[in-house]
């Protein structure tokens, strides 16, 4: 699979944007080579899975609506949650990559769930531990990610559930399912 020919989709995005996507999709190849799992595909969800982040929110709608997907009433109510849906839609009906496994990466980058294949937690970890991330906690997070990836997954999902219940967010049960799915499965 050549990666390469896909770079273009990534002009759509704002320059820091881009950069992250670019971080990410090197992140899950390292991913992938450290913990076993398919290089190109790491890459190539990598570097799609925000093609649809800077996409106005009535678009987004739009694409997740041809894309057949019916939103929870939470994820309605949350729009930071629609790129990754939305992205998952755009690669598949628009771009044309018809990989169920790439399309999963991609839709559940942000919220997690329970019974991720081995490129859903690549793309999930890589995107939060990309070398342009600097936040509260990021060390430790990416030191628990040189140990497993689901160490890895643990650790930043109790991060994003903590920081969303402080503001009073809602909290998507994708995320508490992947939670309680990597303790049961330790």
């Amino acid at each position: 699979m050549n990666t390469d020919k896909y770079l273009h989709y990534l002009d759509r995005l704002s320059d820091y944007r881009r950069v992250h996507s670019l971080n990410v999709a090197e992140e899950a190849v390292r991913f992938a080579k450290k913990y076993g799992g398919d290089v190109e595909k790491a890459r190539l969800a990598g570097l799609l899975h925000d093609v649809t982040k800077e996409t106005d929110f009535d678009t987004q709608l739009q694409i997740i609506e041809n894309g057949g997907i019916m939103l929870s009433e939470l994820e309605r109510k949350s729009p930071k949650l629609w790129h990754a849906i939305s992205g998952a839609c755009y690669v598949r009906d628009v771009i044309g990559i018809d990989d169920p496994d790439i399309f999963n990466a991609i839709r559940y980058h942000t919220t997690a769930r329970a019974d991720m294949s081995q490129l859903e937690k690549l793309i999930f970890l890589a995107d939060f531990t990309s070398a342009e991330r600097d936040y509260p906690d990021i060390g430790v997070i990416r030191e628990h990610a040189q140990h497993s990836l689901e160490e890895g997954m643990l650790y930043g999902i109790k991060f994003t559930i903590g920081r969303l219940v402080g503001r009073g967010d809602l909290v998507s049960p994708d995320a508490l399912a992947a939670y309680n799915w990597i303790l049961l499965n330790q």
